[in-house]
This record gives structure tokens, C-alpha cells and sequence, in this order.
């Protein structure tokens, strides 16, 4: 096969051409320091880069949530401190206003300082997120969640709403809690059963606070009473425990009262004393923590604190109204405590939550580095590797071009004049 001139230095122009092709490109990937520019450049290499680049935004998108639902959560827990702080100093005032030796003005001291801690307990409730939403309005955050009717009577008006936040493929998270299930809710398994007076005794009779063998038990406990009459002969005074979820027949038998001896309430381990002279026909109530009425405060702090500040401003000038006061306090501190109990299981699940979110931080970030590597591999240059081919090239092309200009001098007239 004959190869004309022409084709001959064809061919070396085209190889020429291909060696500064080839030059241009390792050129252009050192000096961007991208060796996979098009998809035309390595088409598995594209579509695996692709796939990393759609991995690699949403472990953005997910370390994006976590940082927010983070934010959000720490927020509620500096936030849930304080009330507990607030909470404690209630407490303290409610033992502090059960002193004997306090007359009527010290009283309404301490009343004027509940409502400093009530209006502070309001205030924390109505905490903003660093988002701008309210932390306890449930799914109305933009709406404040509790405020005061034309009562007094501060009311709730979110809802029950939880929002979650997608932290990863596989989890997502609660980011809030409702000012329901805050401020206004027990939790069963840990508050204790109240124990109140009616509001239409007459005597001296103050019950305690009630002792359980059994806390789980008490969580679904009957409601019971206790009423007080004259029984027996000679007649004394006795009192009678009836269950008031689930009436008994016969009516229970009256036992002689002795002023601070247990009474024995069901079989599920609660009993309660009660201290001074009952009148005949005085009551008292014990019910378990998630069933008190409202009249008694429920389960809403703000109603509970109010019912102690209207208790201590009430003048206590006889021992029948100095009775219903100290019923009262026990009733305030009891539910204080409850709700201390509440705040501090819901305090506990909001560190859970922020435990698990940092640790999918540092899974997120593990996984967001080795996307990244990956990535890299694939698109971004070898300096060292491009560089010495770089060199090789340019190499080569000049070697070519000067072959090509001694062969392009070359003819057999040139032969034939030597």
C-alpha cells in the first residue's frame, strides 16, 4: 500500500493536533483543578458524580434541620430551667406561708410575691423561639399561647400540635412541646393523688398530703371521700370512706376519728391523715393528680397559683378560716410539686432529643465528609499525576513538530543534488 506525501503529512498534522488537543485539556483541568468538567469527559464518572452531588445536598439539607431543630430545642431547655427555677421559688413560698406566727399582712406579702411568679411563670410561657415562633403554642406558634381573660384567668390557646423536623433518612424529631402538655398536665406516673377540703366545712379538720405504698397504682386510683358525723353509742365523732368513682353496697361502716391516724383509702396503698376537730358533716377529697376539679386549680399552675394568692389575701381571723387556709396551702404545694415533676420529665425528653441530634450531627458530618471525598475523587484533578502527563504531552507534541519540519524538508531532488 502506497502512502502519498500528502497523506504522510496529514497524518503527522493530525496526530500534531491531537497531542495539543490533548495539551489544551490537561492545560485547562490543571489550571481549574477540575478533571471532569463534562459528562463526555468520563460518562460512569458523571452519573456517579451526580449521584454524589444529589447525597451531598440533602446531608446539607439534614445538617441544616439539625442545627434549627437544635437551636429550637435548646432554646425550650433554658427555657424549661427557668420555670423549674420559678416553680422551686413557689414552693418556697407556699412552706413559707404556712408559719403559724404570719398575721394577716405578712400573709399578703406572700401573696404579692406569687404574683410576681405568676406573672414571670406567664411571661416564660410565652417564650419565643430564636425563629420568632412561640416554644409552646403547639401549631399556632405565631399566635401568643396563653394570656389573661377578663377574669384573671389565664387560658391557654394553642393546641396539642408536636412539629417534627426530618434529621435524617430515618429519623425525624419532635422540635416543641405544647404549653398543655407544660402547664397545664401532670404526669400520672409520678404526681402524687391531692387531697382537699370541701369549701363548706366548718370545722378545724386539715388534711395532709397523702401517702401511697403503691405511686403507679395511685396514677388510676378511685376518688374517694370522707365525711364526717356522729356515730355510734355513745355517739363520736367518725368518719367514713366511700368510693366515689365506684360506689360500694353497702354503704361502708363509720370508724372513730382520731385526730392524725391514717385513714386507710382503698386497697391500692393510699391513706391520709387529718389533723384538728372536723364539724359533722365536713368533707374531704382525694382523688388522683390528673382528675382534680377545676374549682381546686386541675391540672393548670397558673389556676393553681391563683388559688393560693386569693387563699393568703383572705383575712384568716378564726380557726375554722385558719383551717381552710392551711387546706389550701397543702393543696398548692401538692400540685406545685406535681407540676415540678411534669416540667422535669418533659425537661429530661427535650436532653434526649438534643442528645440524638447531636449525635446525628457527628454521623452527618462523618458521612458528609466521605460524600465529599468521594465526590472529589471523581471531578477534582491529580496535580501530580496531570502535571507529569502534562509534561509528557508537551514533550511529545515538540518532538513531533520537529520531526515533522526535517521530514517536510526532505524530497528525492534534495537526494539526487548531494
Amino acid at each position: 500500500m502506497r502512502i502519498s506525501t500528502s497523506q504522510y503529512l496529514s497524518m503527522n498534522v493530525q496526530t500534531m493536533d491531537n497531542q495539543q488537543s490533548e495539551l489544551t485539556q490537561l492545560y485547562g483541568e490543571i489550571s481549574s483543578g477540575v478533571s471532569l468538567s463534562t459528562p463526555a469527559d468520563n460518562p460512569l464518572g458523571a452519573a456517579q458524580a451526580v449521584q454524589l452531588s444529589m447525597q451531598g445536598a440533602t446531608l446539607s439539607q439534614y445538617s441544616t434541620n439539625q442545627s434549627s431543630a437544635l437551636t429550637s430545642l435548646q432554646s425550650e431547655d433554658s427555657t424549661l430551667m427557668s420555670v423549674t427555677s420559678t416553680l422551686q421559688s413557689v414552693n418556697t413560698q407556699l412552706l413559707s406561708a404556712g408559719d403559724a406566727t404570719l398575721n394577716d399582712t405578712n400573709r399578703s406579702a406572700i401573696a404579692a410575691t406569687l404574683q410576681q411568679l405568676n406573672t414571670s411563670l406567664m411571661s416564660l410561657a410565652n417564650t419565643k423561639s430564636p425563629s420568632g415562633n412561640y416554644l409552646f403554642g403547639g401549631f399556632q406558634s405565631a399566635s401568643q399561647p396563653f394570656t389573661q381573660n377578663s377574669a384573671g384567668t389565664v387560658v391557654y390557646n394553642g393546641d396539642n400540635g408536636v412539629s417534627t423536623t426530618q434529621i435524617s433518612d430515618t429519623s425525624s424529631i419532635a422540635t416543641n412541646d405544647s404549653g398543655q402538655s407544660v402547664f397545664m398536665s401532670v404526669t400520672p406516673q409520678t404526681a402524687s393523688p391531692v387531697a382537699y377540703a370541701s369549701s363548706a366545712n366548718t370545722g378545724t379538720g386539715i388534711v395532709g398530703a397523702v401517702s401511697t405504698t403503691n405511686a403507679a397504682a395511685s396514677a388510676t386510683a378511685d376518688t374517694y371521700g370522707i365525711t364526717f358525723s356522729m356515730s355510734g353509742t355513745p355517739a363520736v365523732l367518725s368518719y367514713t370512706v366511700s368510693d366515689i368513682t365506684n360506689p360500694t353496697t353497702p354503704a361502708p361502716t363509720p370508724q372513730p376519728y382520731t385526730a392524725g391516724s391514717a385513714i386507710t383509702l382503698g386497697t391500692s396503698g393510699e391513706s391520709v391523715s387529718i389533723t384538728g376537730t372536723p364539724a359533722v358533716g365536713d368533707s374531704f377529697t382525694v382523688t388522683p393528680a390528673a382528675q382534680v376539679p377545676a374549682s381546686q386549680g386541675g391540672t393548670n399552675i397558673f389556676a393553681t397559683i391563683q388559688n393560693m394568692i386569693t387563699a393568703l389575701q383572705t383575712p384568716a381571723d378564726t380557726p375554722a378560716a385558719t383551717a381552710a387556709l392551711n387546706n389550701t396551702l397543702n393543696v398548692g404545694l401538692t400540685q406545685v410539686q406535681n407540676t415540678l415533676s411534669n416540667v422535669t420529665t418533659v425537661l429530661a425528653t427535650v436532653g434526649g432529643r438534643e442528645n440524638q441530634i447531636q449525635a446525628m450531627q457527628t454521623v452527618n458530618q462523618n458521612q458528609t465528609l466521605q460524600n465529599t471525598s468521594s465526590l472529589a475523587d471523581l471531578t477534582d484533578t491529580n496535580m501530580a499525576s496531570t502535571i507529569s502527563k502534562y509534561t509528557q504531552t508537551q514533550y511529545s507534541l515538540q518532538a513531533s513538530q520537529q520531526a515533522f519540519v526535517q521530514v517536510q524538508q526532505m524530497s528525492l531532488f534534495q537526494y539526487l543534488n548531494q
